[in-house]
C-alpha cells in the first residue's frame, strides 16, 4: 500500500459489528480524495478541482451510511467532519449509547465484544450476528446464546423507574459481566 501522504483525518467508529477505522486523504494541491475503511480503499477521486464538498460511503456489515464533509475554514485551511446516518459522529455515539449495550470480556484466551441492539434485541459478537433464543422468565426476559462452549444470556429486567427503563445484564456461565462504556 502506498504511503498516505495527504492523510488529514482519522476516526474510530463503534458499530454493532465492531470498531471501524475511517481514514481520509485530501490532496489540496493534487485534488485527490481517498477514503479508507479498515485499511481498504472505498473511494478514490483524482483531480477534483472543487476542494470542498462531501464523500459518502458505507461502513460495516450493516452498510451504515457515512459522509465526510469538507469545508473551507480560512484561506487554505479545511475542516473535516464525519457524519454517521446523517448525524455528527458525537451525536451518533451519544444516541448509540442509549440504543445499545456493550460488554467486552476475555474467555479461553480470546477477547469478545458483545453488543445488544435494544430496539431489535439482536446480539452481535466480534462482528457476527449471534443465533439467539428468547425466553420469558418471572422477572423479565432472557436472550440465550453461546460463546464457544460457554452458556450466555442477556437478562432484561424493569428497573422499576420510568427514567431508567429496562436494565440489561450479560451473564456468562452464571457470572454477571460488567458493561463496557464505548
Amino acid at each position: 500500500m502506498e504511503k498516505m501522504t495527504d492523510l488529514v483525518a482519522v476516526w474510530d467508529v463503534a458499530l454493532s459489528d465492531g470498531i471501524h477505522k475511517i481514514e481520509f486523504e485530501h490532496g489540496t494541491t493534487s485534488g485527490k480524495r481517498v477514503v479508507y475503511v479498515d485499511g481498504k480503499e472505498k473511494i478514490r477521486k483524482e483531480w477534483m478541482f472543487k476542494l470542498v464538498g462531501k464523500e459518502t460511503f458505507t461502513v460495516g456489515a450493516a452498510e451504515t451510511k457515512a459522509t465526510i464533509n469538507i469545508d473551507a475554514v480560512t484561506g487554505f485551511a479545511y475542516e473535516y467532519t464525519l457524519e454517521i446516518n446523517g448525524k455528527s459522529l458525537k451525536k451518533y455515539m451519544e444516541n448509540r449509547s442509549k440504543t445499545t449495550n456493550t460488554w467486552v470480556l476475555h474467555l479461553d484466551g480470546q477477547d469478545f465484544r458483545v453488543v445488544l441492539e435494544k430496539d431489535t434485541m439482536d446480539v452481535w459478537c466480534n462482528g457476527k450476528q449471534m443465533e439467539t433464543a428468547g425466553e420469558f422468565v418471572d422477572d423479565g426476559t432472557e436472550t440465550h446464546f453461546s460463546l464457544g462452549k460457554h452458556d450466555c444470556y442477556i437478562k432484561a429486567v424493569s428497573s422499576g423507574k420510568r427514567r431508567e427503563g429496562i436494565v440489561h445484564t450479560l451473564v456468562v456461565d452464571n457470572r454477571e459481566i460488567p458493561e463496557t462504556p464505548e
